[in-house]
């Protein structure tokens, strides 16, 4: 038998069942009161996208192509090139140039000095006195020599090495019997240590027979030139090397063709080739298009600014009344201290 409450709870659910029904016109009094309700069907199921789970490549890297494979050294603009040792931190402010010649010598070179680091100077010794007294007048001390035994004991004295049309075979020392090649060992291990290397105009007509001397001008040596004429400098690029000089100036040189030509260097100067009368000398085609005439790169460890400009007497000459002269000198004098690592490089 059921309990009350129970008997109770059910009676009450069938009357209210009842009232449902009769208020929905429900039970048998036939269906008048009743209205139908329609319901919207669910709406139509939306296929998944397929979910893709196979695995992805790795985004591929840009190639890097500062290590050169054929001069088998890091060169180019990327600083990664430097090898920032700290070998110059306590070294004085002080450079070395470099005019031994083992070739042809420029008139601007003058007469061939005495042996040993700082000989005495000749008049004409142009070239060499202008550097020495330009870098003075911007701070900087320089010691000169022609003597390849100097050069290679001496160069990691120094913050940079410039070699003043120094050419053919300059780092050769015939006049010993074994290690005839030191100089070449010396500045290669100098350039490695974080050494700052300038090359001016007959520098690019020096070693032709060792490749790593090739790279360090930017994979570029010296074929031939035009006649000593005039021509429109233009500077092309900002940096340290380039500040405060006027985009364009006129300048007389030889303007030498370039056989290679410089590849992954940073272009600062080139000459209009317009202004060229004549463009070339045969059988070079010249550089119609692209002339370049200063540039600078890491190279090897080090440091390298380079320039093909530089023949005239003029351009080397205080209160120069030859064109482009002041500006050619400011060009250079910032290029030495951008290769010193007193300004920043190559930037």
């Amino acid at each position: 038998m059921k309990p009350a409450h129970s008997l109770t709870l059910g009676l009450v659910s069938s009357a209210a069942l009842a009232l449902v029904l009769t208020a929905c016109g429900g039970g048998s009094g036939g269906g008048a009161g009743f209205v139908p309700v329609a319901v919207a069907p669910p709406p139509p199921a939306v296929p998944e996208e397929p979910v893709d789970d196979r695995p992805t490549d790795p985004v591929a890297e840009a190639p890097d192509t500062s290590f050169d494979t054929y001069y088998n050294v890091c060169r180019g603009t990327d600083p990664k090139c430097y090898n920032d040792w700290g070998a110059f931190a306590t070294t004085p402010d002080r450079v070395l140039i470099y005019s031994r010649t083992a070739g042809p010598r420029h008139a601007n070179l003058g007469t061939p000095m005495g042996t040993g680091l700082n000989p005495v100077m000749n008049p004409d010794n142009v070239m060499q006195a202008g550097l020495v007294r330009m870098l003075k007048d911007a701070g900087i001390t320089a010691d000169w020599t022609e003597d390849v035994a100097v050069l290679g004991s001496r160069i990691n004295n120094y913050k940079a090495v410039i070699f003043a049309s120094s050419n053919r075979d300059t780092l050769w020392n015939g006049s010993v019997a074994t290690s005839n090649d030191a100089a070449r060992t010396a500045l290669r291990n100098y350039m490695r240590r974080g050494g700052g290397f300038v090359g001016l105009h007959n520098a690019f007509g020096a070693e032709y027979n060792w490749p790593y001397y090739e790279g360090l001008l930017g994979n570029a040596n010296f074929y031939n030139h035009g006649p000593n004429r005039s021509g429109d400098v233009e500077i092309i690029a900002d940096d340290p090397s380039t500040v405060d000089l006027p985009k364009r100036f006129t300048f007389q040189d030889e303007w030498y063709n370039l056989a290679p030509f410089p590849t992954n260097v940073k272009f600062l100067a080139k000459v209009d080739t317009s202004t060229l009368k004549p463009l070339t000398s045969p059988p070079h085609p010249g550089h119609a298009d692209f002339h370049p005439v200063a540039w600078c790169q890491y190279y090897d460890g080090g440091r390298a600014w380079l320039s093909t400009l530089g023949h005239n007497d003029h351009s080397f000459s205080a209160s120069s009344t030859g064109p482009g002269a002041d500006q050619f000198q400011k060009l250079v004098v910032q290029g030495v201290k951008s290769a010193m690592g007193l300004t920043p490089f190559c930037t």
